[in-house]
């Protein structure tokens, strides 16, 4: 069940880490739970739970696929120490284990349905390439209008996701089949298009209608796993346009000839960046909460279950499971998931009951179990819809179990976990507040001002080559100026994804009431103006990579940006590394 919630739509390769990794950190979490609830009392017990909150709580800051395991921790734990069962703790942490890796299995082995062109192995990987070049076509169509900005945060979208489609794990170091290759081939050959495209949206002068049309081959050919086919005849009038056309003749060249490109234009985050993200002020804050709701909410279980509040029940672990979900940030805004999972829980436990009495017991309820089971993947679209399944898939499971009926119990305990999260997620914590959008907004500048350093040091670059006419040297330059090309892809790649992920750590924040929403107010002004530099630099890149230096319109247009940007920080408090020094225009 809790695999089931971690799936979502992608590659067989990326679910891989998607659902494995938190299945293993939760079967830890269950053995740990186990032994502790049989070997420590209540205080102990409440104290361990509440380190393991800190520590799932700062991992959960690394990323979604941390997070998912974060919260798998602290479930299993709660679950283990809270759910006495006569089997040992390494016995439950391989029954959970058995359990996740049948829904792994099932994953890489089923295709998924409507994708069975080609070697359906990879259809998850060609759907995520084919959407970035629908994404470029679709920019190329809103350029020029106020549509382009919600398209050139779409492309970045279908990027990051494709990226992640390629780049999951691997028994080989590299794509060993053909069909593999070539999928990496298109990827690394629709980067060049999105370079170009970002630049014509900045410049904000329409194109030709055909424009989008060579994009738009490109994606079915992806996804017919089939040639291209003739492209629209080239329209050269600028440099942006130039770059467009040479891209999408790059792209039918790879097309065609299916050459493996190993690099996907990214990097391994290192143990730094790691410890960065766990111990900054996003993993501190978010900690501190994770680990006060579960550690109080485990105690106000035990002390429940002492005092016979549960009547015959032997289980106090729902308490705690529940205020873990509902401290998460990325399900929704405090309020509004606290909301949902109490209107999901009563409309869950009141269904159970209808069913549990009118359904044959085990034939019954197991049946439920697999209708429910199979509604999961449609009701993640909403947290209510998701609490009420999986309110009825565990209370029939329990039940298969040997549990009597509960579900007045967890109507009065997830009310409960409701209370508990929305006093403490409206405490103020130790520093400054928002935390968690700080540090995706430092990580966001850094990510720019590297981006922007490495087109600037580009320049210099270039003008330094441009003296160089005897083969050999003009043999280096070229090699050089590769190397240079892939790793500004690479940073391009980081910048735009590090913006998407702090455009969306805001979004949440100022969703939230106003105590909490106070603390990030004018970081949407910083984001926008990070993702202008970008833009900015992504035109510059284009222009270098046409004439060989940047105009002093340039260099203009990035001083009075860079300008703004310190302007917003200072004003909201921001701490990010100072700009790359930008040489003054004429």
């Amino acid at each position: 069940m809790l695999a089931g919630i971690n799936d979502r739509p992608g590659s067989r390769r990326g679910s891989v880490r998607r659902l494995g990794v938190p299945a293993v950190v939760g079967a830890v979490g269950l053995f740990v739970g186990t032994v502790a609830g049989d070997r420590l009392g209540a205080v102990a017990l409440t104290v361990l739970f509440a380190g393991l909150g800190l520590l799932a709580g700062g991992i959960s800051a690394v990323g979604p696929v941390a997070s998912a395991a974060g919260t798998q921790l602290l479930v299993a734990a709660a679950i283990g120490a809270g759910m006495p069962l006569p089997e040992s703790g390494w016995e439950r942490a391989l029954a959970y284990l058995g359990g996740a890796l049948w829904l792994v299995l099932l994953r890489l082995v089923l295709p998924t349905p409507g994708s069975l062109v080609g070697d359906f192995r990879f259809d998850g990987e060609r759907d995520a390439v084919a959407g970035v070049y629908d994404a470029v076509a679709e920019l190329l169509d809103a350029v020029g209008s106020d549509r382009a900005t919600a398209r050139r945060a779409a492309l970045t979208a279908a990027l990051d996701h494709a990226q992640d489609a390629l780049t999951g794990p691997r028994l080989r170091r590299y794509a060993s089949s053909s069909a593999e290759r070539r999928l990496h081939a298109q990827y690394a050959a629709a980067l060049p298009l999105g370079e170009a495209v970002t630049a014509l949206a900045w410049a904000g002068e329409p194109v030709p209608a055909r424009a989008s049309e060579g994009p738009r081959r490109l994606a079915a050919a992806v996804r017919g796993n089939t040639h291209t086919g003739p492209l629209p005849a080239p329209s050269r009038s600028a440099p942006a346009l130039r770059a467009l056309d040479d891209a999408l003749l790059h792209a039918a060249e790879a097309f065609d000839r299916g050459r493996e490109n190993r690099d996907l234009h990214t990097r391994r985050r290192t143990a730094g960046d790691l410890a960065r993200s766990v111990f900054g002020a996003g993993g501190r804050e978010y900690g501190l909460r994770v680990a006060l709701c579960f550690g109080a909410s485990a105690a106000i279980a035990q002390g429940l279950y002492r005092a016979q509040w549960y009547g015959q029940h032997e289980h106090w672990y729902w308490l705690p499971a529940t205020a873990v979900f509902l401290v998460k940030p990325d399900l929704g805004p405090l309020v509004s998931r606290v909301l949902c999972r109490a209107a999901g829980t009563v409309l869950g436990a009141l269904l159970f009951a209808g069913f549990a009495a009118v359904l044959p017991r085990p034939e019954g309820l197991i049946a439920l179990v697999a209708l429910s089971g199979a509604l999961i993947p449609v009701a993640t679209r909403h947290f209510a819809a998701q609490t009420a399944v999986v309110t009825v898939l565990v209370l029939a499971l329990v039940m298969v179990g040997g549990e009597p009926q509960a579900s007045v119990s967890r109507i009065g305990e997830t009310l409960l976990a409701c209370a508990i999260v929305l006093v403490v997620g409206h405490l103020p914590m130790p520093g400054q507040g928002g935390g968690g959008v700080r540090a995706r907004l430092g990580a966001a500048g850094r990510a720019a001002y590297a981006y922007l350093d490495h087109v600037l040091s580009e320049s210099d670059g270039a003008a330094h080559h441009g003296a160089a006419h005897h083969g050999a040297a003009h043999h280096g330059a070229a090699h050089h100026g590769a190397d240079a090309r892939a790793l500004r892809w690479t940073l391009r790649r980081e910048a735009y994804r590090a913006l998407a992920e702090a455009r969306t750590a805001i979004a949440l924040a100022a969703a939230e009431l106003p105590a909490l929403a106070r603390h990030t107010e004018g970081a949407d002004d910083v984001v926008a103006t990070l993702e202008r530099i970008v833009d900015t630099t992504t035109a510059c890149a284009v222009h270098l990579d046409d004439s060989g230096r940047l105009t002093p319109w340039h260099l203009a247009q990035l001083n009075e940006l860079l300008d703004e940007l310190a302007e917003e920080r200072d004003q909201i408090g921001l701490r990010i590394p100072d700009a790359p020094a930008v040489p003054l225009a004429g």
